[in-house]
């Protein structure tokens, strides 16, 4: 897959990907880029009810392999994946935040197939390029999308609060708490305010809880028990039909926040990466059909680790393999895997309403950044049409599959688009 580049050292200025600083430096800003990562790779498994472990332990996985296939060319750690939340919540049936999921095999299946239509496209795009991906799927269609990923879930957010009035209390001062965060603090503990806000509501839950007598306490007997090195709960995938048409859409929004990664690396990098389009899609699916094989998230590049190289201004490839390592490392432990089950249920529930609120402003996001102008009647409509859709959970049975909120409305999207475009272009 390509050749790999011949690593310099280079110790001010910026740091492109086939450079690198001293390994002590490289080392620190290998573990900043676990830490910009670690909040959302192991909310999205939570959410779903995964094993975090193995959401770990496949996200540093999955880096090697998206490293590996585009030669180390493209700076990129891939996580879990939030755009999955919905379908899999709607095809296992699942509470969000509830324990483990008892149909984790049902999602995986429709994940793996998923990744195999984004290994397809990946194909189609290396031998054609990327120009026919951006004129069928415009940015009021992949917006439109990712909004209605975050509208659909709306429900599933406010029901999994919990059921007593402490546990509201506790999901409105989360939210609170993640709030204060991304408006009183700076730098990279801004950065990481989902993960700061959930610490600072475990922290106030506990006194709660577990010193004042308030709600269910915390309950650390199994974070004792857990071993310090071990291997995570594995599980092989089940392919359902119906699983599988809920799910497969999400690719849709893979390779928008994959195409928008390369794009935003080769503006802050001054480097051309379109070449690496085709394989960055490539990487992305397989890592992505590897880490459901076993029980993990789908995954995708992360704007976490974006951001993080937008402010230090350090692109080396290698330090996402430094990152990878260490996410494996924590992979194999289940104590660590141990502390994260004990995080409250209305914690989750007020972390979720957050998370996936912002999912559906970043499909807002996505029109904003584009300009997307919505005094033409076709952009209207189709954000119109596909927002009600999804967010009305809309279902639809085509010759005996029944296309889920979010499958309809995906792709609605993109053929009522193209009916609409191919009428402006007649006219």
């Amino acid at each position: 897959m390509g050749y790999f580049p011949s690593w310099r050292l280079k110790t001010d200025g910026i740091i492109g990907p086939d450079e690198r600083l001293p390994a002590p430096q490289m080392a620190a800003l290998g573990v900043q880029h676990v830490v910009a990562m670690f909040g959302s790779t192991i909310l999205a498994p939570l959410l779903m009810g995964f094993d975090p472990n193995v959401a770990v332990l496949m996200s540093g996985i999955g880096t090697l392999i998206f490293f590996l296939i585009v030669g180390g060319r493209v700076p990129s750690y891939l996580g879990s994946s939030f755009a999955f939340i919905g379908v899999v919540i709607a095809a296992t049936g699942y509470t969000a935040g509830s324990g483990l999921n008892a149909n984790i095999p049902l999602a995986c299946g429709g994940i793996i197939v998923c990744g195999l239509v984004y290994c397809l496209i990946a194909l189609i795009v290396m031998y054609t390029g990327v120009d026919w991906v951006e004129k069928l799927m415009p940015p009021v269609v992949t917006g439109a999308v990712v909004a209605v990923i975050g509208l659909n879930l709306a429900p599933t957010a406010v029901k999994s609060v919990g059921s007593t009035s402490f546990d509201s209390w506790m999901a409105l001062v989360t939210v609170l708490c993640v709030g204060a965060v991304a408006v009183y603090t700076r730098g990279l503990l801004q950065k990481l305010l989902i993960l700061a806000g959930l610490a600072m509501a475990y922290l106030i839950y506990f006194i709660l809880a577990n010193v004042l007598g308030y709600g269910k306490p915390i309950d650390f007997a199994t974070v004792a028990a857990a071993d310090w090195i071990g291997l995570p709960q594995f599980h092989a995938p089940v392919f359902n039909v119906d699983a599988i048409l809920l799910i497969v859409p999400v690719v849709i929004i893979l390779v928008a926040e994959n195409l928008g990664h390369v794009k935003a690396v080769t503006a802050m990098t001054g480097r051309n990466l379109d070449p690496y389009m085709g394989r960055a899609f490539l990487g992305d699916g397989v890592a992505t059909i590897v880490a459901a094989s076993v029980g993990g998230t789908g995954v995708t590049t992360y704007g976490e680790n974006i951001g993080v190289m937008a402010a230090n201004r350090v692109y080396s490839t290698l330090l996402f393999v430094i990152a990878a390592v260490f996410a494996v490392i924590l992979g194999f432990s289940p104590k660590f895997g141990a502390v994260i089950q004990t995080i409250p249920q209305p914690i989750l529930g007020g972390t979720s309403i957050v998370v996936f609120g912002l999912i559906a402003v970043a499909g807002a996001r996505i029109w904003v950044v584009n300009q997307v102008d919505f005094g033409k009647n076709r952009n209207l409509i189709v954000a119109a049409v596909t927002m009600i859709l999804g967010g009305g959970d809309f279902s639809l049975t085509f010759f005996g599959f029944t296309f889920g909120g979010i499958g309809t409305a995906t792709f609605g999207a993109i053929i009522l688009n193209a009916i609409m475009s191919f009428g402006e272009r007649r006219r």
